[in-house]
């Protein structure tokens, strides 16, 4: 069951409505939490489970496969959602996270996030060198403009709606400070961002 069931997540045998036009994977389009798995339960029944379940986390969110923001498709949307889940830390900044990417987007910068390229090394967490911030991948966004391919985690029901309705905002940037008390700060400007790091080296 876990082959057939991977494999299958990975071709698209079940449609989600979040999907592009051209189908594939179901990476981040199944519904968070557990599942229990039924006495004959099939791979195609467990991800139709898991489909439905993301279509409703979506819908209390706010988001549905129309949905549209700042130019995003809903698929991208979930994509930015994705970031956000990883890049926010915790929930309360997952807001101003999303709020981040999109005035990026809408500026023409890298995302120039660490989460996306720990995603295409295969690793949750943790920092990255120099070295691997050049490493050719389509999902290192210090090297490519826009969004990454396809989202880099299962988002959240909190990090969906924090990207489908993120505060206004003029932040470009974000440091995580103090990571005790999970403080993080967002700044307008590059000098901004670099006293937040200033701050960060400082809690060490």
């Amino acid at each position: 069951l876990a082959q057939t069931f991977a494999a299958q997540a990975r071709q698209g045998t079940v449609a989600s409505p979040y999907a592009p036009a051209s189908g594939g994977s179901l990476d981040g389009l199944i519904g968070t939490g557990g599942y229990d798995i039924m006495p004959g339960e099939s791979a195609r029944q467990l991800l139709g489970q898991m489909v439905a379940r993301f279509d409703a986390e979506a819908r209390s969110a706010g988001l549905t496969p129309t949905s549209s923001f700042a130019g995003l498709s809903a698929y991208q949307l979930v994509t930015a959602a994705s970031i956000a889940q990883k890049e926010g830390y915790f929930t309360r900044y997952m807001g101003k996270v999303a709020r981040v990417i999109y005035n990026r987007l809408a500026q023409g910068m890298h995302l120039d996030m660490t989460s996306t390229v720990l995603y295409s090394l295969g690793q949750d967490g943790g920092p990255v060198t120099p070295a691997e911030e050049r490493i050719t991948t389509p999902y290192n966004t210090y090297l490519r403009a826009g969004l990454t391919p396809t989202p880099i985690c299962t988002p959240s029901e909190r990090a969906l709606a924090a990207a489908a309705t993120p505060p206004a905002g003029p932040w470009l940037y974000f440091d995580l400070v103090t990571a005790k008390k999970g403080i993080m700060v967002f700044s307008a400007t590059y000098t901004g961002q670099v006293a937040a790091q200033q701050r960060a080296a400082g809690h060490g």
